[in-house]
C-alpha cells in the first residue's frame, strides 16, 4: 500500500512504555509509532526486549507504565477527565485483543482439529460468526496462504511450514487491524523458512499493518518500510532498512550488524 493511501494517525502508538518482571528491567521506555498499512520489522540480539514488546501490544504482558493506542483506542485501561487511568474489564481487553492479530513461534494449533477446524474456531466462538460463513472464510483464507488442499488434515499431517501458515490463516479469520509476528519462521526448518516469507510478503503487499520480530535480515531489506533495532530494553536506533541496517549511525547497531551479516 503506498503512503498516499494510508491514514495520517498511526494505526499504533506506543508511549513511554516500561516493563518489569520483578526487579528485571526489560522495556525501559519505548516510543513507537507504526502507520496505517506500514510493516515495522523489529530486530535486535536475544533478550533485548523484542517479544516482550509485542506481547504488550497484544496485552499478554501487561505495562508497567506508559501507554498503548492502536487505531487510536488506549488499551487496557479507561482515562478520566483528570487523566487517571482505571483498568478495563477483562471484556473489553478480549474485545480489543481480538483486533490485533499474533502468531507465535510456535504454532498452537489444537492437536485434535482440522486445519480447517482451527481456522473456524474462533469466528465462531468468539465473533459469533455463522458457522457455514466461517467455513467458507477458512477455506478462502486457506487458499489464500496456499493450503487449499489441506483444509481436512490435522496438525501431525502437515509440515511445520504448512502449520505455521494454517496459524497464519487463523491469525487471519479474526479480521484484525494489525498482525503481529513474533518469530514466526524460528522453529522453521531453513527449508520452509521461505513459504511462510512468501505468505507475510503478500500480507504486506495487501495493506495489512505489521509488526514483526523476527531474525530474517533479508526479509527485512525487502519488506520493511521501517526497521526498528532495540537492545536492553530500548530503541538504539530506528529508519528505513537501509538506513537501519546499512548504515547504521549507532556504535551497537553497528556491531550488531557486522556479526549476523559477515
Amino acid at each position: 500500500m503506498t503512503s498516499t493511501t494510508r491514514s495520517t494517525a498511526p494505526m499504533v502508538r506506543v508511549e513511554g512504555v516500561h516493563k518489569f518482571f520483578g526487579d528485571l528491567h526489560v522495556l525501559k521506555g519505548i516510543d513507537l509509532e507504526i502507520a496505517n498499512g506500514e510493516v515495522c520489522v523489529i530486530l535486535g540480539p536475544s533478550g533485548s526486549g523484542k517479544s516482550t514488546l509485542l506481547r504488550c501490544l497484544n496485552q499478554l504482558e501487561e505495562i508497567s507504565a506508559g501507554r498503548v493506542h492502536v487505531d487510536g483506542e488506549l488499551l487496557g485501561y479507561r482515562e478520566d477527565e483528570r487523566g487517571r487511568l482505571h483498568d478495563l474489564p477483562d471484556k473489553e481487553i478480549a474485545r480489543q485483543r481480538s483486533r490485533i492479530g499474533m502468531v507465535f513461534q510456535r504454532f498452537n494449533l489444537f492437536p485434535h482439529k482440522t486445519a480447517l477446524e482451527n481456522v473456524t474456531e474462533a469466528p465462531v466462538h468468539v465473533l459469533g460468526l455463522p458457522k457455514d460463513e466461517a467455513r467458507r472464510r477458512a477455506h478462502d483464507l486457506l487458499d489464500r496462504v496456499g493450503l487449499a488442499d489441506r483444509a481436512d488434515h490435522y496438525p501431525a499431517e502437515l509440515s511445520g511450514g504448512q502449520q505455521q501458515r494454517v496459524a497464519i490463516a487463523r491469525a487471519l479469520a479474526m479480521d484484525p487491524e494489525i498482525m503481529l509476528f513474533d518469530e514466526p519462521t524460528s522453529a522453521l526448518d531453513p527449508e520452509l523458512v521461505g513459504e511462510v516469507l512468501s505468505v507475510m510478503q503478500d500480507l504486506a503487499r495487501s495493506g495489512m499493518t505489521m509488526a514483526v520480530v523476527t531474525h530474517e535480515i533479508g526479509f527485512a531489506r525487502e519488506v520493511a518500510d521501517h526497521v526498528v533495532f532495540m537492545d536492553d530494553g530500548v530503541i538504539v536506533e530506528a529508519g528505513s532498512p537501509t538506513d537501519v541496517i546499512d548504515h547504521p549511525q549507532q556504535d551497537r547497531t553497528r556491531d550488531f550488524f557486522s556479526k549476523v551479516l559477515s
